[in-house]
């Protein structure tokens, strides 16, 4: 490509970035966009038309990619779960046995928001059930706004870095990493994050009781041998999913697609046991898992689209070259990509990002020597904190929606604040800390 056209690969990416961040269709925009280049490019004469021939070869390759299949397993097994009304049982029961403690309640919360990360790892989905069951509950009985909605959306975040996360499949097949990698080096950064999360509650409830009191008595006695029975019930089950899916991949008996699979059967079988499962919710669950996954299938189709042109302008040479050549070297590349995903996280969605982003970064990461599958838990967390981020995070517009009157946005903005600074901390010290990431893989080694 003549020097005199060497704008159209960044201007190509900064017009999708724009189309992205003013809500139009991810697929269309990506796909428009490398169009509208495309011919720009072949107008100008610097643009070969032979990229496209590849196109279909790559979506063939997408429709083929067994990583990729964990997606609609996890999706399907979250949704399948949300019927099941495991949250609600998971909720109750936590809040009886902590309702003693001051803060008993938001630490419930946190607990549950882990234990449904692990089973589901969808935060839609543990966000709105957590916001329906609970923050009615914790207002009712004199617990403040802001803590209230700061622990709930915080804990629905869970799902982003605590295995089986839909985020680390995608992440692992857009760094050419094992996801059973991602998922085991994600288990302790994951932990420590609701390890903060709980340890704040506590802090908070100490120095201030009245912003988080405990439950009356009358409330929570509901005698021992009905709170075993209970606990026996609800605890037990989403534990043999979580053993049954986790375990299968961290033990080397399954691959997470598989284990997907086996997690899918698991959650049909807990909605039965519940009295869920029917004709009817079987084809929601099946109708949500079909919308979100033809969703990624085009969002893949359109960024793929977009990755050609890209090329064929040599857009990728230019940002390799810009971001090789930082300043600091593996500390300024870091510092550049981790703040260009956490803004990004503002404004799109994580498939967006780890379709049209990552893949520009992995060959400096790569030239750098920085290990993929670290580099992959740090995006993970890095994208966690992004979608608690006012005033755009993902987390909040869920909670939002499903929020009582009398929560104000503003409160849900000023709550989440506490829980965005022990993320960024938690994130901070899985960078210094490698070997936070590293431990559990080489255990299996």
């Amino acid at each position: 490509m003549t020097l005199a056209y060497e704008w159209l690969g960044p201007v190509m990416f900064a017009g999708a970035l724009v189309l992205l961040s003013s809500g139009y269709p991810v697929a269309f925009s990506l796909g428009g966009v490398a169009i509208l280049f495309g011919l720009l490019g072949i107008g100008l004469g610097v643009f070969d038309p032979i990229f496209l021939t590849a196109m279909p070869q790559r979506i063939f390759g997408i429709m083929a990619n067994y990583t990729l299949l964990a997606i609609p397993y996890f999706i399907f097994m979250g949704a399948m779960l949300e019927k099941s009304g495991i949250a609600e049982r998971l909720l109750e029961t936590m809040g009886i046995l902590l309702g003693r403690l001051r803060g008993g309640l938001a630490l419930a919360v946190v607990l549950v928001g882990a234990l449904l990360a692990a089973t589901t790892g969808v935060v839609a989905a543990t966000v709105v059930a957590m916001g329906l069951i609970s923050l009615p509950i914790m207002l009712r009985y004199g617990y403040n706004k802001e803590l209230a909605t700061g622990v709930i959306a915080a804990s629905g975040t869970l799902g982003q870095i605590i295995p089986p996360s839909v985020v680390l499949v995608v992440l692992g097949d857009q760094l050419g990493v094992s996801v059973g990698d991602l998922f085991i080096g994600s288990v302790i950064p994951g932990l420590m994050m609701a390890s903060a999360f709980a340890l704040h509650v506590l802090i908070v409830a100490f120095i201030r009781p009245d912003v988080a009191p405990a439950l009356p008595a009358q409330v929570r006695e509901i005698g021992g041998k009905a709170l075993g029975k209970r606990v026996i019930q609800v605890m037990i089950p989403p534990l043999i999913l979580i053993l049954l899916v986790l375990g299968s991949i961290f033990f080397g008996f399954a691959t997470p697609t598989e284990a997907g699979a086996v997690g899918c059967a698991g959650a049909i079988a807990l909605a039965a046991a519940n009295g869920q499962f029917t004709l009817e919710s079987l084809r929601q669950v099946c109708d949500t898992t079909l919308r979100i996954t033809s969703m990624v299938v085009f969002i893949l189709i359109g960024s793929t689209a977009f990755s050609l042109v890209f090329r064929g302008l040599n857009g990728d040479q230019f940002m390799f070259d810009v971001l090789a050549n930082l300043p600091g070297g593996k500390v300024g590349f870091l510092l550049v990509s981790m703040t260009v995903v956490f803004i990004l996280g503002f404004f799109i969605d994580f498939f967006e990002i780890a379709f049209i982003v990552i893949p520009l970064f992995v060959p400096v990461a790569q030239k750098l020597g920085i290990d993929l599958v670290w580099y992959g838990v740090v995006l993970g967390a890095n994208l966690q904190t992004s979608f608690l981020t006012p005033p755009f995070g993902f987390a909040l517009f869920y909670l939002r929606g499903v929020a009582p009157p009398e929560v104000t946005t503003s409160d849900i903005y000023r709550g989440v604040i506490p829980f965005i600074l022990l993320q960024l901390l938690v994130l901070l010290l899985i960078i210094i800390f490698p070997g936070i990431v590293s431990f559990l893989p080489s255990l299996g080694s």
